[in-house]
Order: C-alpha cells, then structure tokens, then sequence
C-alpha cells in the first residue's frame, strides 16, 4: 500500500511504500478485543483495600470475663462485630492485569493500523518540528495538516521544542513508535506521524513479536 507524505506546511512531499496484510477477513475481530481489554485492565490500580482483625489497631486483651457480667460474651475490640474492627471479605490490593498471547497482540495492532491506514485517518509528514516551544504554533501547525478533533501523535525521536509544544494540548497524545498500542491506535480521530516512525511500524510489523 503506498501512502502519502506530506510537508510541514501541508503540500504532498510523495509516497511511502507500507506492506499491509491482505487477510483480516479471515481474522475475529475478538483479536482486537481481548487487546484493548487487556491494555485497558493493565491501567487499573487495583488499590481498594480494608484491613482485617489482624492488621487494625486495637489489644487483643479480652475486654473483660466471659460470664457474670450480663454481658455478651467478647473476646477482643478488633472483632468484626464492634466498630472499628476488622472488616471480613472486604477488598484487597488486586492486580487486574489479563494475559493475551503475543501473537493476538501482533495481529490486533496490524489490525488495528491497517484499518486506520485504509480509512485515510493517518496523516504522514516528513518532518515533524517547530523551532519555539509555543504551544499555538504547533496547533497551527497541525491545523494546517487538517488534523481535527481527538489526535495521536506518533513519533520517532522528538525535539525539546516539539516534546514541550505537544505536551499541553489536551486533544492530543504523544507516543514513540516503538511504544504506540492497539488502544491508543483505536481511540483517536486522527493520527499524525512522521516518515521515520511509519519506518518503525512497519519494522514492527515485520517482527515476529508486536505490543498490544
């Protein structure tokens, strides 16, 4: 698949010679699936955590006899039952991170970029760099490319200009292309990169090994 590279300032700069795979009909789109999950179930903290009889404060001195007093029997103030005691089956630190064999991460990701690539969603640019750290004219910059709505920069080896330009605009999110996934592929309008990261895709895709 040849795929059109552009200039900074919008005009065609000629084309990129991407190999795409000609066979994911005969792919489940559960591929994708499992991958944006996992990817998704990876961010959670699993943090929601109580303590139980043993790890809240308190004696374990018996509060007082166990008859003649008229009261119910007790054996320690940390008891489930009494306010500020233990918490029974209450939640602990979790981790809820999945495992998908890395060939459906691979072919979710190829998936995923062919899809992209194919609905012209992708906007290839030779160099991607602007000589102030302003904010303003690298939107303008990205105004001029037709770049709207939620965007995912792709990138190689960015300038500090470029890095610090890119870094407080909330539509967009920055990745290296060694390290862009199936969900960030997925979950943008647009995707900008430059010629050299659309190098290192493809590297990746002609890898035995891919990221979800």
């Amino acid at each position: 698949m040849k795929i059109k590279v552009y200039s900074q300032d919008g005009k065609a700069k000629g084309e990129q010679e991407f190999k795409l795979r000609d066979d994911f009909k005969d792919v489940s789109p559960q591929v994708i699936h499992d991958a944006v999950t996992a990817y998704r179930a990876a961010q959670r903290s699993g943090s929601a955590n109580t303590k139980t009889v043993a790890e809240v404060a308190g004696s374990g001195k018996k509060p007082w006899r166990q008859k003649g007093t008229g009261r119910a029997r007790a054996g320690l103030v940390r008891s489930p039952i009494w306010r500020k005691g233990g918490v029974v089956f209450g939640p602990r630190p979790r981790d809820y991170s999945k495992d998908i064999p890395k060939q459906v991460k691979k072919l979710a990701f190829e998936q995923a970029l062919s899809s992209r690539l194919q609905n012209g969603d992708v906007v290839v640019v030779e160099t991607l760099d602007v000589k102030s750290p302003k904010t303003k004219e690298f939107v303008d910059l990205l105004r001029g490319l037709k770049v709207e709505g939620k965007a995912l920069l792709i990138h190689d080896a960015p300038s500090e200009n470029l890095r610090r330009a890119s870094r407080n605009i909330a539509w967009l999110k920055s990745s290296p292309a060694n390290e862009v996934n199936t969900y960030l592929i997925l979950n943008c309008d647009k995707i900008v990169l430059t010629r050299s990261a659309l190098e290192q895709l493809a590297a990746r895709n002609a890898s035995k090994e891919g990221q979800s």
